[in-house]
């Protein structure tokens, strides 16, 4: 496992931008792929986005592509999303979590275990 803590969430008008992160205080994040997911009140945690360890490589949903960027920066230890035209319906719990297969790509298959979160809330 890796623990990964996101920051960054809070409220913005529709139409805004946030950028969130995704730290690993005690790993080197460079050695995983990395993935976005958010759960709004009441729905199932959905997919966002991931990155490959290097950020050569790039996946979105279909919900947020064209709005959102994936990025990483292995020196500072993180990856980040950066949400533009954010809609109401972006509000959400966003988590991230590394791919457990360990070797740097994306397959879709994040850890168990997720932290706590952060809440990006969009209001109208």
């Amino acid at each position: 496992q890796v623990q990964l803590v996101e920051s960054g969430g809070g409220l913005v008008q529709a139409g805004g931008f946030l950028r969130i992160s995704c730290e690993s205080p005690e790993r080197a994040l460079s050695d995983y792929a990395v993935g976005w997911y958010r759960q709004a009140p009441g729905k199932e945690r959905e997919f966002v986005a991931a990155i490959n360890w290097s950020g050569a490589s790039t996946y979105y949903a279909d919900a947020m592509k064209g709005r959102v960027t994936i990025s990483r920066d292995n020196v500072k230890n993180a990856v980040y999303l950066q949400m533009n035209s954010l809609k109401v319906e972006d509000t959400a719990v966003y988590y991230c979590n590394a791919d457990s297969n360990r070797d740097g790509n994306w397959y879709g298959e994040p850890y168990d275990s997720w932290g706590q979160g952060t809440q990006v809330t969009v209001s109208s």
